[in-house]
């Protein structure tokens, strides 16, 4: 650990790193003032009057007023597509040279995601914000603090367009900008992390796992529990300890991980820590900054400035889509418990933009949150308002009473006679009574979600429930093209995916 602190990091970055404890409204306004400060000269600050803001009493509140609310398509199409063709000082002073692709996933189009310095130096912050805070855990997971990171990531062969900018999955723009105190920790190692087959990625990352001593793995957990799988079956092990016998710390984002616990349990020879962290295209939103903590803790002193609109019917149409003026709140107005979505203004050029998140604070005073799901992706057919949380829970549930493990599911809703149905599809390789588990997991929905319990005995008539494999989800992602540890199997199936779903389980191709 002492070869990690001894570093001499740069001084802006030492600096972030000694910032004391503050008030959150005075942190976000801080963080507010800033990020107007650096673009005001840009064609978005001067369209939208910054200075005003800047000038205002209230910079936060004349900031609300003044620039509308961006979805991804109007950013795009009003901003950021000027950027492509390399003009400068668009959203965000100077040049773009880094595009994240994320298609999220439902769109079949990628998405172009802005990635300045600016960010990634912001990212760097945060990621030694979060390793630090592992020294709190307890001597036996310290001495993995020394070892090897597996980072599961996309391929560091970006694609360079026509103005000199580069494109590719997030995880490949980090891995390939990481700093140079890092390449002796760092694993796979360059020349892997630059295959772009995903396939091809993890037979070579199974053919040298023997060679390191890893500590920490981080991604996906649907890709990294495969990797795991792999490299158990490739050298005949019992458990991924009997390999890396000192990995100790599990780092992940992006999904609610209780699905995949059951599936990691059985493929470790000791118990392991879990790290979560809120790491998206547009920026590093927070971590967890204890074992035991109930959510992440947003990071509300690092160049991004949080707005909460509350995820309700004034502010969200029935397909998901937010209005044209919705309620948004700051930090200091937010309550506990409540459900919101996450606007963010970056130092990549994103201005009250949607990242699509919902989430809840789970402790108000720690700023501390838990992702509950998406605004496009819900169910509520007829009222029963069933978020991702509420089925994730649903399935933990399951998987604890019937010690089995699922790793993936999704939902669709369907008409059924004259009212209306959902129907599951979840994934296991172990044997399960499918009626039971069909009348389980609607049993616990009606217990975690009062909506749905209502429903259920009116409008929403009934549950279905196919047992697929594991492979058979996975399958369909290669087809998607979505392989690799960027990509999340959706929880709830609509529109073109579920066109495309309901083709493959039937015909065997998209």
């Amino acid at each position: 650990m002492a070869n990690i602190i001894e570093i001499k990091l740069p001084r802006a970055i030492a600096a972030a790193l000694r910032i004391p404890p503050n008030d959150p409204r005075r942190q976000q306004i801080k963080v507010l003032k800033k990020l107007l400060k650096k673009a005001r000269f840009t064609e978005f600050g001067q369209h939208y009057r910054f200075d005003d803001a800047l000038l205002s009493k209230h910079p936060g509140k004349k900031f609300q007023e003044l620039v509308p609310v961006h979805d991804y398509n109007k950013i795009y199409e009003e901003w950021w597509k000027k950027t492509l063709e390399g003009v400068p000082d668009v959203a965000w002073p100077g040049k773009i040279k880094y595009y994240a692709l994320s298609s999220g996933t439902s769109d079949a189009a990628s998405k172009y995601i802005p990635v300045t310095r600016d960010l990634l130096r912001s990212n760097t912050v945060n990621y030694l914000r979060q390793l630090l805070s592992l020294i709190r855990y307890d001597d036996a997971n310290k001495r993995a603090m020394t070892k090897g990171f597996l980072m599961l990531g996309g391929a560091t062969d970006l694609k360079k367009g026509k103005a000199g900018w580069y494109a590719g999955d997030l995880s490949g723009i980090l891995a390939r900008k990481r700093p140079l105190w890092f390449q002796t920790f760092y694993k796979p190692g360059g020349r892997i992390a630059a295959i772009e087959d995903w396939n091809q990625k993890l037979n070579e990352i199974v053919e040298h796992a023997k060679e390191w001593d890893i500590g920490y793995i981080v991604g996906v957990p649907a890709w990294c529990q495969m990797c795991m799988e792999m490299v158990i079956e490739h050298y005949k092990v019992k458990n991924i300890h009997e390999i890396w016998p000192n990995f100790s710390f599990f780092v992940h984002g992006g999904v609610a991980f209780e699905p995949y616990k059951k599936g990691f349990e059985k493929l470790l020879g000791k118990p392991i820590v879990y790290v979560e962290n809120y790491l998206s295209s547009e920026g590093f939103v927070g971590y967890k900054t204890r074992e035991n903590a109930k959510g992440m803790q947003l990071i509300l002193n690092n160049n991004i400035f949080f707005e909460f609109v509350p995820f309700n019917d004034k502010n969200f149409d029935a397909d998901g889509n937010i209005v044209e003026n919705p309620e948004a709140k700051m930090i200091h107005e937010v309550e506990e418990g409540k459900e919101y979505a996450l606007l963010m203004s970056t130092n990549a050029g994103s201005w009250r933009y949607l990242l699509g998140d919902t989430l809840k604070f789970v402790d108000l005073e720690k700023c501390e949150v838990v992702i509950t799901g998406r605004t496009k992706h819900f169910l509520s057919l007829t009222g029963e308002h069933l978020s991702v949380e509420n089925m994730n829970k649903a399935i933990e549930l399951v998987s604890e009473e019937f010690n089995v493990s699922i790793p993936e599911f999704t939902v669709a809703g369907i008409p059924h006679e004259s009212f209306f149905a959902h129907r599951w599809y979840i994934a296991t390789d172990d044997s399960v009574d499918k009626e039971k588990i069909r009348k389980r997991i609607d049993e616990n929905l009606r217990m975690l979600n009062d909506d749905y319990a209502t429903e259920r005995d009116s409008a929403l008539k009934e549950v279905f429930i196919e047992v697929l494999s594991e492979e058979k989800f996975m399958n369909f992602m290669a087809m998607k093209g979505k392989m690799g540890s960027q990509h999340k199997f959706p929880r709830v199936m609509k529109g073109k995916m579920l066109e495309d779903w309901a083709n493959y389980l039937k015909e065997g191709k998209i």
